[in-house]
């Protein structure tokens, strides 16, 4: 049993998953920037009470699950979505699902991922893929972020929807529940319900560790981890950054590029000059983002010590605060 399935590879795994689900059931015009744009993906927040593999918890975008929701709900696509306590129903749901030649998203952890390379496996339990087909005792599987396609045995599947630990996705599975025919319209409501919910989660949300404050929050914590966690702690946690930032998905510096490219694929349906400019000021943040990250690896990978590279990397966070304030606050500005 297997879904008529086209694999379309994504930078980041829930922007793909929403995009080939999405064009599974005939929104033609979506893209994995609209994608990640209408469903306000970009974010940035940083717990430090919160451990995840010994360091701080930080993230670069919105919780997962919310992209696919909010990019449904902006255009009147009801959502399936369930997730369960036994491993037999989840099992039986997926497999009826499949049986009617549906292709279903399910959150998964890495960390028993077969084919993902050895290096890329670490317990991280909110990637994304499709599972479309079943033959034999193998399922079917469409991962954004892979080349082609692949499949997984009934066992390494049930391992991965499993997984212990934080975000445990308890064999979360979830799809469109029917076609939909989106106009061009409801896009561009939908862009624009998106870009307002984005500015109030990187601008307005109370607090220092979220959004533009929340970059400047760590910003602030980067100068002083050398001198108060010691060199082998803050190597580590500048690692967690990196890590973060370019192996969870796209992270910091991917996810401004796609919301600079989902500025410019709004300009064809809203035409405001001022869309493309901002778009601009996100990439110059993606770049910054990247530079921040190969200066932190230098640092855990001990070519770089210094209290002042220290410094560096939290002039540039200081650097890309004040930029994505200026973008978003420039957007906020738009008349719509």
């Amino acid at each position: 049993m297997k879904a008529d399935f086209r694999h379309v590879q994504a930078a980041h795994c829930e922007n793909g998953v929403t995009v080939n689900l999405l064009r599974q059931e005939g929104v033609k015009q979506i893209t994995e920037p609209l994608a990640f744009g209408i469903g306000s993906g970009l974010f940035y927040i940083y717990i430090p009470l919160l451990k995840i593999n010994n360091g701080p918890a930080i993230a670069f975008r919105t919780m997962p699950g919310l992209v696919f929701k909010r990019t449904c709900k902006a255009l009147d696509i009801p959502v399936v979505r369930k997730t369960f306590s036994s491993k037999e129903n989840a099992r039986t749901f997926l497999d009826q699902q499949l049986a009617e030649g549906r292709a279903v998203g399910c959150q998964v952890g890495v960390y028993f991922l077969t084919y993902f390379p050895k290096e890329y496996r670490f317990h991280f339990n909110a990637h994304n893929l499709i599972v479309y087909g079943k033959e034999q005792d193998r399922y079917l599987i469409s991962d954004p972020v892979m080349e082609t396609v692949t499949s997984l045995s009934d066992y390494e599947l049930e391992r991965v929807r499993f997984a212990k630990g934080a975000l445990a996705p308890k064999g979360q599975i979830y799809f469109p529940q029917k076609a939909s025919v989106v106009t061009d319209e409801q896009i561009k409501k939908a862009i624009i319900s998106g870009i307002k919910r984005n500015v109030r989660d990187m601008l307005r949300i109370p607090g220092n560790i979220a959004g533009v404050s929340g970059i400047k929050y760590t910003a602030n914590k980067i100068k002083r981890w050398r001198d108060s966690l010691g060199l082998d702690t803050s190597k580590l946690y500048l690692a967690q950054l990196v890590r973060m930032q370019e192996e969870i998905g796209t992270g910091g510096g991917g996810f401004r590029y796609i919301y600079g490219a989902f500025l410019q694929e709004s300009h064809s349906y809203i035409p405001k000059d001022e869309l493309l400019e901002i778009s601009q000021l996100f990439t110059k943040s993606g770049d910054l983002w990247r530079d921040a990250a190969v200066q932190s690896a230098g640092i855990y990978k001990g070519r770089l010590s210094s209290q002042e590279d220290f410094n560096t990397v939290s002039n540039y966070l200081y650097e890309i605060a004040d930029i994505e304030k200026q973008a978003f606050t420039a957007l906020s500005k738009i008349k719509w």
